[in-house]
């Protein structure tokens, strides 16, 4: 068997050490998760990551059961679809409508469409040797979703110099993960294995750059994403020019003073009121 077999000791020895890895990887997120459950709120975290894990972890289940012979593939990747379940249905109890909403469509069109349109091809289209090969290739792309799928959280780092999104030990794992499974594949001659991996140890490496420069950085919040809208308070002073102060403060108006009228006041003013106009009316008379 291929990684296990006693002729491939440092192969069995990677396969193994890349399960331990892996699982390590896939036990990363608790800490997010665990602040999920505690704040009742998904926050700014996404579920795009989770779901595209799954996926790939189901495609490579099924890869190694067509290559056969596959048992590390097929153990860590088998692990790998219960975690990321339990994660999402974490995510879903806990998130906004709208975001439950575009977490069970992209489970449909992916981890249901998607992955049932590729299982029917292949066993329609192909046979032996080239099943295994075009599944191969369609790992391989996958995979490399999976490492690009928490780049999708680069952006707003930079915008808001800030990386509470962006756990430096699940970016750690990833590339010390991709490095051990890149050794393995390469031990038993699998490029559909090694591959992938040269791209996620790229990756995992620009995250945890990212994280150098911005863990220590002063979070500056766009102003769109502001809750309470910025004032802009104009103070002139004489013999200097005049300042902007911003605050969040906002003060209201004070209408003038209204006088009060009295009945009796009121009854009093109505009754000159008909005098004057009977006199007047004398008058035109």
């Amino acid at each position: 068997m291929a990684g296990l077999s006693l002729q491939h000791p440092l192969a069995f020895a990677f396969g193994l050490l890349g399960n331990v890895i892996s699982f390590m990887t896939y036990l990363a997120p608790l800490p997010t998760f665990y602040q999920i459950y505690k704040n009742k709120s998904t926050g700014g975290f996404q579920s795009v990551p989770y779901v595209v894990a799954l996926f790939s972890a189901m495609l490579w289940i099924y890869y190694a059961l067509l290559k056969s012979n596959e048992c590390l593939l097929i153990t860590i990747n088998a692990a790998g679809c219960v975690i990321e379940t339990i994660y999402i249905v974490v995510y879903l109890i806990y998130a906004p409508k709208k975001a439950k909403l575009f977490t069970v469509k992209i489970m449909l069109l992916i981890n249901v469409g998607v992955f049932g349109l590729i299982l029917l091809l292949t066993l329609l289209l192909f046979a032996g040797h080239h099943r295994v090969v075009a599944l191969g290739w369609v790992c391989v792309g996958f995979s490399v979703s999976v490492f690009v799928a928490p780049l999708s959280i680069i952006g707003k780092v930079v915008r808001t110099r800030s990386v509470e999104f962006m756990p430096f030990s699940l970016s750690l794992s990833l590339t010390v993960s991709a490095v051990v499974w890149f050794l393995y594949g390469l031990l038993i001659k699998d490029k559909y294995v090694a591959l992938p991996n040269v791209l996620g140890f790229t990756f995992g490496v620009v995250q945890m750059v990212l994280y150098a420069i911005y863990c220590n950085a002063t979070p500056r919040v766009p102003a769109k994403e502001l809750k309470v809208p910025e004032h802009v308070v104009t103070i002139g002073k004489l013999g200097a020019p005049a300042v902007e102060l911003k605050t969040h403060e906002v003060h209201p108006v004070e209408s003038p003073p209204t006088e009060e009228v009295t009945e009796p006041e009121a009854a009093a003013a109505e009754e000159d009121g008909k005098v004057v106009n009977k006199g007047s009316n004398a008058e035109n008379v």
